[in-house]
């Protein structure tokens, strides 16, 4: 077993009841967190090709190809791979659904205009996980990377580490300051442009929003 898949059970615990069972999420949830995803959108050109990596069921994939922009979409659970694929088809949209390792896509320098990275951060427990994802991330991005994290100064987050500091179960969901994130992104030459939350101190899921330092065009 490779260091990464040692490193986190996200990595590898989407088999196929796992993935259909994470597909059923809370209607308000799925709106709110599609809010934030259309909120950092706005940013984006249309004519962006985008990667959203990875893409779980879809959620994210559907959402910005209803929305025009050009969407390739991929994960490394073949499960999640069938399922984004059956959204896709069942949504009549055109978007290729591939398998990819976050940490060591296939595609080459600058691939991409934006990449969506949406509910995978908070999976990587090491900081080695975190940089390695980011730095590729970058890699293939020619413009944005937008990267959902979760905020240490939230109540949610409060309570997990209340829970374990008092003997209980450890959280298999990792809280990062935006400091930290933001300092990921700054070795691989991108600048954060804006976070956005739905209430900061209530929720624990963010959205950052990073641009590759130097580049001109929109």
């Amino acid at each position: 077993m490779s260091e990464s898949a040692a490193a986190y059970r996200g990595r590898v615990k989407y088999d196929e009841p796992t993935a259909r069972e994470y597909q059923a999420r809370h209607p308000g949830r799925h709106h709110a967190e599609m809010r934030m995803v259309h909120q950092a959108f706005e940013f984006v050109p249309r004519w962006h090709r985008v990667l959203d990596v990875p893409c779980g069921g879809g959620r994210v994939t559907t959402q910005l190809a209803k929305n025009g922009y050009t969407v390739t979409a991929a994960d490394l659970s073949d499960a999640m791979i069938q399922i984004a694929r059956e959204t896709v088809a069942k949504e009549q949209l055109r978007c290729a659904v591939t398998k990819e390792d976050v940490e060591k896509l296939t595609f080459g320098d600058r691939g991409f205009d934006t990449i969506v990275c949406f509910r995978l951060f908070h999976h990587f427990p090491t900081p080695g996980v975190r940089q390695r994802a980011a730095t590729e991330l970058c890699r293939v991005a020619r413009k944005y990377v937008v990267l959902s994290y979760f905020s240490p100064a939230s109540v949610t987050s409060v309570k997990r580490k209340l829970r374990v500091a008092l003997g209980g179960r450890k959280s298999e969901k990792h809280s990062t300051p935006l400091s930290e994130v933001q300092g990921y992104f700054a070795n691989a030459g991108f600048r954060l442009v804006r976070d956005f939350a739905q209430l900061p101190i209530i929720h624990t899921m963010h959205l950052a929003l990073f641009e590759r330092v130097g580049e001109n065009r929109p």
